[in-house]
């Protein structure tokens, strides 16, 4: 059996820059093995699949290693797929998940807007031992999200130069590890490394933004915020605070279409 697949960059304007997600859209869900399978031959951060469940899609995320129960750009890759080859018109998306019920919505062409659950980070009363070392550094506040460890630098100059040891910085108890800081050209950048979950280093990561958001929402008494994602590939969001909900809005562009044997 043949079905489709798409690569897409998302969180981008141009090819080759954000974050690439491999779309699979399914009548009927795949065995879990398969699906887990499919996504180490892909070998991207993410793969994404999703099956029409009543009035709404059910949409599952895998790395190479495992299921995750959130991910941002691959759900803004799927928006882009829905709207540009899937013959969707309608201005909003509905997505049942692991994290319950998300929202996508597309008011301007090529712009889509993530509604996720926000994920306030709270003090940490004891660092992880090994987390600093494993990054590089000896001293930076540090935080924990629902899903990960959120590191604060002073500069955006700290969270470009970080080096990690991958392999040290995997023995810590996460989903993965997030560094941020006030941002030179935007209100805060932000790095994701995420070895435990098999991705060294994310390139832009929207289910980070969940607990960047409110933290630097919080810090800079404003609620609408420019993040960028200073990987190598270099992402770019327009986020709001707005409840007990993160905004995130963003582009993306097909890099490839074709099928796989299934």
């Amino acid at each position: 059996m043949k079905l489709p697949i798409y690569v897409v960059d998302a969180f981008t304007d141009k090819l080759f820059g954000g974050n690439p997600a491999a779309v699979c859209p399914l009548e009927e869900w795949l065995p879990d093995v398969l699906m887990q399978n499919l996504a180490v031959e892909n070998n991207l951060a993410e793969t994404v699949f999703f099956v029409k469940e009543g009035s709404h899609y059910r949409i599952r995320w895998f790395t190479p290693t495992v299921e995750v129960k959130l991910c941002g750009h691959a759900t803004l890759a799927s928006a882009h797929i829905f709207y540009t080859e899937l013959g969707y018109t309608a201005d909003e998306l509905l997505f049942e998940s692991l994290s319950g019920l998300l929202k996508v919505t597309c008011k301007e062409k090529g712009v889509y807007t993530l509604d996720f659950p926000a994920d306030p980070p709270k003090t940490v009363e004891e660092v992880p031992a090994g987390l600093l070392e494993a990054l590089g550094i000896t001293d930076a506040k540090v935080y924990k999200t629902s899903f990960d460890y959120m590191v604060v630098l002073s500069t955006q100059k700290d969270v470009e130069e970080l080096s990690p040891d991958f392999k040290a910085l995997a023995k810590i108890g996460a989903r993965g590890i997030i560094a941020t800081s006030i941002g030179d050209q935007s209100d805060f950048v932000s790095r994701f490394f995420a070895p435990q979950s098999g991705i060294d280093e994310d390139p832009v990561t929207g289910s980070a933004h969940t607990g960047t958001v409110p933290y630097w929402a919080e810090q800079l008494n404003k609620t609408s915020l420019t993040a960028i994602q200073v990987s190598k590939r270099r992402g770019y969001l327009d986020c709001e605070l707005k409840g007990g909900r993160v905004l995130m809005s963003g582009s993306a562009v097909t890099y490839m279409r074709g099928e796989y044997e299934a």
